[in-house]
């Protein structure tokens, strides 16, 4: 099983690069965001536990998380593998990923960072906010984020780089050039 994770910070391009892995490669997308959403839907105990802690305005903890994370692999034991999008976001969340799979016999075979500069990044989301109308279309908020993945997202990365599977990719080409060098890693692996 191939489990990858496309990372990099806020508008460098991972919902786009997503879709191009998923369909080139045969891999399940993994949303934690979609995960939330569906479980809450659906009513499960989890997604009925994830809510109470919602609607208190609390973090969904990083157990209920894993544990939609494991219903939704069991869901699809025969899938080629994963990629994981919006999840790990810290080092504990990844360090509890990795036991999740490593009991599965699995593991994270690459994570993809797409490396863009910062000037760019803001580019990127306040156009994509005029377009879109999602809430990351002004400057304050547009920095909020982007310190917000440097305090405790970037972590993840040298955590997987220690592990021998980071793969930062330069992120600021054009759409087409950045999956050639997704392609270059995922076809290696």
């Amino acid at each position: 099983m191939l489990n990858i994770i496309l990372f990099g910070p806020p508008g460098s391009g991972k919902g786009t690069q997503s879709a191009n892995i998923i369909e080139k490669y045969g891999l399940k997308h993994l949303s934690t965001g979609d995960l939330l959403r569906e479980e809450i839907s659906n009513e499960t105990a989890l997604g009925l536990d994830a809510k109470r802690y919602m609607d208190n305005g609390q973090l969904v903890p990083d157990a209920v998380v894993i544990g939609m994370i494991d219903s939704k692999l069991q869901q699809h034991p025969d899938a080629k593998g994963f990629i994981f999008d919006g999840f790990p976001r810290t080092t504990e969340q990844a360090v509890a990923l990795d036991e999740l799979l490593q009991g599965k016999g699995s593991r994270i075979a690459a994570l993809i960072s797409l490396e863009v500069p910062e000037e760019e990044l803001k580019r990127r989301l306040l156009d994509r906010g005029q377009v879109s109308g999602r809430s990351d279309d002004n400057e304050e908020v547009i920095n909020k984020r982007i310190i917000e993945y440097k305090n405790k997202t970037a972590a993840v990365a040298d955590y997987y780089a220690a592990k021998g599977v980071h793969h930062p990719l330069k992120g600021n080409g054009s759409i087409s050039e950045t999956f050639q060098l997704i392609g270059n890693v995922m076809d290696a692996l």
